[in-house]
């Protein structure tokens, strides 16, 4: 009776540490992580408490690419494609870091010129309801909004449009007034 009671203290010490393990992790290096994945190809939506997040580790084998496969908007994060992976809050993630004003600055110091901070307005569309990529440097503190819906079809963020620092995308027959805040 012994042996098999002391057996199953093994069995469930193992269950639990193993479960301990595969539980997601609430931080990393001080800051915290949220791990968000898009089972089978589908889109899925993960609460977040920050306005913004960055990836710091892709976990899946399908791209994550901000704006197409992640992204944040009004309702959390969302991820879609098969993308899977870590993220924490924009700015924690130690790719960019702050000067003593409070703004950021990659590596070497480098700035642009003095018009560099400025709005840019500018038409995109999604011809054919087709993915359509419209290109400009929105800068790491940049941000995006959608002015005005020129299409009969919405123009929903984080679904038929979204941004990234590269510029804007468009799908699904979006076509629409975008501005950008552009931002070092």
């Amino acid at each position: 009776m012994r042996t098999g009671t002391g057996l199953m203290g093994v069995v469930a010490g193992v269950v639990l540490g193993l479960l301990a393990s595969a539980a997601p992790m609430a931080h990393a290096q001080g800051r915290d992580v949220i791990r968000c994945g898009s089972d089978d190809g589908r889109f899925s939506r993960c609460q977040v408490p920050w306005r913004d997040a960055e990836l710091i580790r892709q976990e899946s084998n399908s791209p994550c690419v901000r704006g197409q496969s992640w992204g944040v908007d009004r309702g959390g994060l969302w991820v879609d494609r098969g993308c899977r992976g870590q993220f924490v809050e924009m700015g924690r993630g130690g790719g960019w870091r702050g000067d003593d004003d409070g703004r950021w600055q990659g590596g070497g110091g480098w700035r642009p010129g003095p018009d560099w901070d400025r709005e840019i307005r500018f038409q995109c569309e999604s011809g054919d309801k087709r993915y359509q990529f419209c290109q400009v440097d929105v800068g790491g503190r940049g941000r995006v909004r959608l002015l005005r819906q020129l299409s009969g079809t919405p123009c929903e963020e984080g679904y038929s449009w979204g941004w990234n620092r590269a510029g804007v995308w468009v799908n699904r027959g979006c076509r629409g007034l975008f501005s950008v805040d552009r931002r070092w």
